[in-house]
């Protein structure tokens, strides 16, 4: 078929883009952390389940639990605030719409960096927040904004939401929202509308949205290192420790696969959970 054979064409190139700057690397990665380390800290050549064994130790576990607890909630507050969002760019006019885009796209135009600091500004103890708090009096003068878990979500939600809004409003543009009026019409209120008329018909938005945020979230680590305590680490803070303080790459590897796994497991649970539902539409 020519046709066939032409589309074969085209995707050679995204394919083995993808094999070599991708699939190779984690093959790697995981191959490594079944490696002994040497006395330079890089692999050695000896083959052991040391490394992967070290993982049980329970130095890690919290911190893994706390990766996935702040990603898990990182992501319901983000999609949360995207629903919202989306639908209100969805329902405004043309030239709003542009302006809405711009302003949720406006943050990428700054380093990443540059933003996280912005927060420890402002969420320091001399900062605009902190005196603003303590002017309403919502906070005292020992209230800590910084170094905390809270600081923690908040920076992520801020880097992370515009990554939620974007595969929203993808959906929401095309969905046809006089839907939600004849739902309305019908007697339907507007959380119920929302809930099983636009929630539906933008599924494939919102699982692209929780996909991404939790790729995101999971492997956090500035956010955590700037304005989080000595408790708030995640574990990306703990492989960039063994990597580069500590000089334990097969470690540092063992880590990362096991932040792999989880992404894959998310993913696998999502494509579950809508291949689900998908049967339960056709029957």
């Amino acid at each position: 078929n020519p046709s066939r054979r032409q589309e074969m064409l085209l995707s050679a190139l995204p394919m083995a883009w993808l094999l070599v700057f991708f699939l190779a690397p984690c093959v790697m990665l995981l191959a490594y952390a079944f490696r002994s380390v040497d006395a330079q800290g890089s692999a050695g050549t000896a083959w052991t389940l040391e490394t992967v064994r070290s993982l049980a130790d329970p130095v890690y576990l919290p911190v893994l639990a706390r990766t996935l607890g702040m990603s898990a909630i990182c992501t319901l507050v983000c999609v949360g605030l995207a629903v919202p969002v989306s639908l209100h760019m969805a329902r405004s006019a043309p030239h709003w719409r542009s302006v809405l885009l711009l302003l949720v796209v406006l943050p990428f135009l700054t380093n990443l960096v540059i933003r996280i600091f912005a927060w420890r500004s402002l969420l320091h103890p001399e900062g605009l927040v902190k005196r603003l708090l303590v002017a309403l009096h919502l906070a005292s003068e020992d209230t800590q904004l910084l170094n905390n878990p809270g600081a923690v979500l908040l920076v992520m939600v801020f880097t992370q939401l515009p990554f939620a809004i974007l595969p929203m409003y993808a959906a929401a543009e095309k969905f046809d929202l006089q839907l939600l009026d004849a739902a309305r019409d019908l007697g339907a209120s507007g959380w119920q509308a929302v809930r099983r008329v636009f929630l539906p018909g933008v599924r494939e938005g919102l699982i692209s949205a929780t996909v991404l945020m939790m790729v995101g979230c999971l492997g956090q680590y500035v956010v955590p290192q700037f304005v989080g305590g000595a408790g708030d680490e995640m574990l990306g803070n703990k492989i960039v420790q063994r990597a580069f303080a500590d000089r334990n790459l097969p470690l540092a590897c063992a880590m990362a696969g096991s932040l792999l796994l989880a992404v894959l497991l998310c993913l696998l649970a999502l494509r579950l959970l809508s291949a689900r539902r998908e049967q339960r539409q056709t029957c």
